[in-house]
Order: structure tokens, then C-alpha cells, then sequence
């Protein structure tokens, strides 16, 4: 007796493992992608003649339904993905006049950044630099040959002040010499005219 209750309990057991392997076909038809659902559906229904094969109506418009339920999601994900495309077109095209927008401010600010306005002309940084240390050097050059010139008339007139006062020193010596032989040549012609007088 506890043989026939072991073997009656083997085989509800294995005819419970085998029943839950093999699902029931409205079952196995409503779960999985839709090619696994055809595959199921084509290897679960019954063989006529060759290649036909005999599906139950039920079964097809289960087919048919989950057919229509992916075409509907698909759509509504594709209408989803346009949607997100078209803002998606929007927002590059407003970052890419953003970014026009902002190359063309950069621009400005280099040629402001990179250029010096003297005289309301507008110059590269490197020749305005080079035209004020030319125009610095040119004036330093020019304090120093004026300073040079004004050195040297400082001594020339020094030179000439010296020169005036030894002419003028020999001059009153020569009026003085002159005045000397003047005074003693009215002496010596006094002193003649007296010694004819006497």
C-alpha cells in the first residue's frame, strides 16, 4: 500500500512540474514579445494538412489585440520621440544662435580687449605700444640734444663773459697805457715849451 501511495504522489507530483512547464495556450499568448506570442501561438495550435494549422478565434483576437495595444504604444513613443525631437531642433537652434550670439560678443571683446583707441583711431595693442615708446624715446632724445646744446651755450657764454672781461682788462690797461704816455708826452711838451719860453 505505501508503494501504490508513493507511485500515486509521483505522478500527481510530476504531472503538477510538467503542467506548470507547458502553459496553457490563451496563457502562454498574452505574456512575452510579440514574436514570442506568434511562436507560441503557431507551436501550441493544431497541424491541418501540411502547412496549415487551425488557431481558435479567441486566440486570434488575443493575437489581434496585443497587436493593436504595441502599434498604439509604439505610436504614442513615437509621437513622444517627434515631440522631443522637434524641442529638441528648438532648443539647438536657440543654443546655436546663443552661441553665434555670444561668438560675435567675444569677437567684440578681443578687437576691444586687443586694441588701444588714441585719437579716435583704433590701434592694435603691439603698435600703440611701439608709437608711444618711439614718441617717449624721440622726447628723451630730444631733452638730451636741447640739454647738450644749452650745456654747451652755457660754457660758450662763459667762454665769451672771459673773453669780454680779458679784452676789457686789456683795453683799460691800453687806455691806461695810453692815458700814461698821453699825460708824459703833455709833460715832455710842457716841459718843452717851457724850455723855449725860458
Amino acid at each position: 500500500m505505501l508503494k501504490k501511495l508513493l507511485f500515486f504522489t509521483f505522478i500527481v507530483s510530476s504531472t503538477t512540474l510538467l503542467g506548470q512547464n507547458t502553459r496553457m495556450l490563451p496563457y502562454a499568448i498574452q505574456e512575452g514579445t510579440l514574436n514570442e506570442q506568434f511562436s507560441n501561438l503557431s507551436n501550441l495550435s493544431r497541424s491541418q494538412a501540411g502547412d496549415f494549422k487551425l488557431i481558435r478565434r479567441t486566440n486570434l483576437e488575443i493575437i489581434r489585440k496585443n497587436v493593436l495595444d504595441s502599434i498604439s504604444r509604439y505610436q504614442k513613443e513615437i509621437a513622444t520621440l517627434k515631440a522631443n525631437s522637434s524641442s529638441s531642433t528648438g532648443t539647438i537652434s536657440a543654443l546655436r544662435d546663443s552661441v553665434t550670439t555670444l561668438d560675435a560678443s567675444l569677437q567684440a571683446e578681443q578687437h576691444k580687449t586687443n586694441s588701444i583707441s588714441f585719437l579716435g583711431i583704433d590701434f592694435a595693442k603691439g603698435s600703440y605700444h611701439t608709437m608711444v615708446w618711439s614718441i617717449i624715446i624721440i622726447s628723451v632724445l630730444a631733452f638730451i640734444v636741447t640739454l647738450a646744446s644749452f650745456r654747451k651755450a652755457k660754457v660758450d657764454t662763459n667762454e665769451h663773459k672771459k673773453t669780454a672781461e680779458e679784452l676789457q682788462e686789456e683795453l683799460q690797461a691800453l687806455r691806461k697805457k695810453s692815458l700814461e704816455k698821453e699825460q708824459q708826452l703833455k709833460r715832455q711838451l710842457l716841459d718843452e715849451q717851457m724850455k723855449r719860453n725860458s
